[in-house]
């Protein structure tokens, strides 16, 4: 479904990303790990082809921004980009329209309904606290049911009944056939959600593991992130800086940017 190949991005004389290559499988939950400045929320971006930078990066075959690839993908960013002058009812409207939906009424309902959202309906963006503007954030991400779809931190800033919700959503696409790269540094929140994982440190791809070699290893996704991470020669990771501090912000593209806006 995804192939990232030789993937390389610079912020000015930083690293953000060295040469990345790897390939989801139709079907997979992949977990994207790292602690904070890895370079996680910049993999996704360069994914939904936001920022520039070297290699190539396909998407079912096609190329990342083309029209064919953009109808199939989609992107849940870390932050919310909402527009203040617009309803919760009104966002998922614009989404609808972004994408070219027509009958999308009864799935805005019934994710707004499994969100908590349905009383909010008739609120502005700047009116939602930062816990409700997540969960609008999700429910827009949702909303065209793509089959390749890509979430970054989705459980920062959740109360546990969406965080519930998000983790049964993610076995529906699971089961549905769906691919989902989820980005996180939060490791117990997606703990046996995954079938592969990939960790990222400075900028690098430290390892790749599949669900089943590790539980054959006897060890936790946890304690395997830990050997992983904390076993790095700080010298031979001097080539990779992370991401810069002023770059983990998300674009401000509006709702049709951040989620892929159809091609015609």
């Amino acid at each position: 479904m995804l192939n990232v190949s030789h993937v390389t991005k610079h912020y000015g004389k930083n690293a953000a990303l060295s040469d990345i290559s790897f390939h989801l499988a139709p079907g997979d939950v992949t977990i994207l790990l790292g602690p904070n400045g890895a370079g996680k929320s910049t993999i996704m971006k360069s994914v939904m082809g936001f920022c520039r930078y070297e290699g190539e990066i396909t998407v079912a075959g096609h190329p990342n921004k083309s029209p064919e690839a953009r109808r199939i993908m989609g992107y849940i960013p870390e932050m919310p980009a909402l527009y203040p002058n617009l309803t919760v009812t009104e966002h998922m409207e614009f989404l609808a329209r972004a994408y070219r939906l027509t009958d999308y009424k009864e799935r805005a309902d019934m994710l707004l309904e499994r969100f908590e959202l349905t009383e909010q309906r008739k609120k502005f963006g700047d009116e939602l606290s930062k816990g409700m503007q997540q969960k609008l954030n999700l429910c827009l991400g949702l909303l065209p049911d793509p089959d390749f779809l890509m979430l970054d931190e989705p459980m920062i800033g959740l109360d546990p009944h969406a965080i519930k919700e998000v983790r049964a959503f993610i076995e529906e696409m699971r089961t549905a056939g769906k691919t989902l790269l989820i980005s996180t540094h939060i490791i117990d929140s997606v703990d046996m959600l995954w079938d592969e994982t990939l960790i990222l440190q400075k900028g690098l791809l430290r390892a790749n593991v599949m669900h089943e070699d590790l539980a054959a290893q006897g060890k936790t996704l946890e304690e395997y992130f830990f050997d992983v991470t904390e076993g790095i020669d700080a010298e031979a990771m001097s080539a990779g800086t992370g991401e810069p501090e002023e770059e983990k912000a998300p674009e401000k593209k509006g709702l049709a940017g951040l989620f892929g806006r159809r091609g015609k």
